[in-house]
């Protein structure tokens, strides 16, 4: 399926708004109610719409502090890596894994409490992943800008 100009407006306002009704939707697309819901469906089966979540705010939670970890693994061999993905997925204070090319293996993108709480995520956690040989931390001053929407 190819996406046309109406497909990309609804993906645009649904990633801002997941909450919005269809009949507002539908408004703000130009499209009657039924041919946009039947979009959004076709659009849901066909994997462009994967979920919808809620997304929280990480002050009022207590998980302030941003940490990107650059892993650096001891071995590129498929069981290293398999094994060190799987263990990382349990890890619920790892928000983002990304296998990368470069100097690192993998970027993970951390939340913790403060520094104190981001050592103990350190040291009961990511250096007892598989095949761990170094890490490298960088702390978030402030987050300028933060978007989950894509260019559709």
């Amino acid at each position: 399926m190819t996406l046309d100009a109406t497909d990309r407006r609804i993906l645009t306002v649904l990633q801002k708004q997941g909450r919005i009704s269809n009949a507002e939707l539908s408004e703000r697309v130009n499209l009657s109610a039924s041919a946009c819901h039947r979009r959004v469906q076709r659009l849901e089966e066909d994997g462009y719409i994967r979920d919808y979540v809620a997304l929280l705010d990480t002050r009022k939670l207590g998980r302030p502090t941003t940490v990107f970890v650059e892993i650096t693994l001891s071995g590129q061999a498929d069981e290293v890596l398999e094994a060190f993905e799987r263990e990382v997925k349990k890890i619920p204070d790892v928000l983002e894994c990304h296998l990368m090319a470069g100097s690192a293996d993998y970027l993970l993108k951390v939340v913790a409490e403060d520094t104190e709480d981001f050592a103990r995520i350190h040291r009961a956690k990511l250096a007892r992943l598989p095949g761990v040989q170094g890490m490298q931390s960088s702390f978030a001053l402030r987050t300028v800008f933060k978007t989950t929407a894509l260019p559709v």
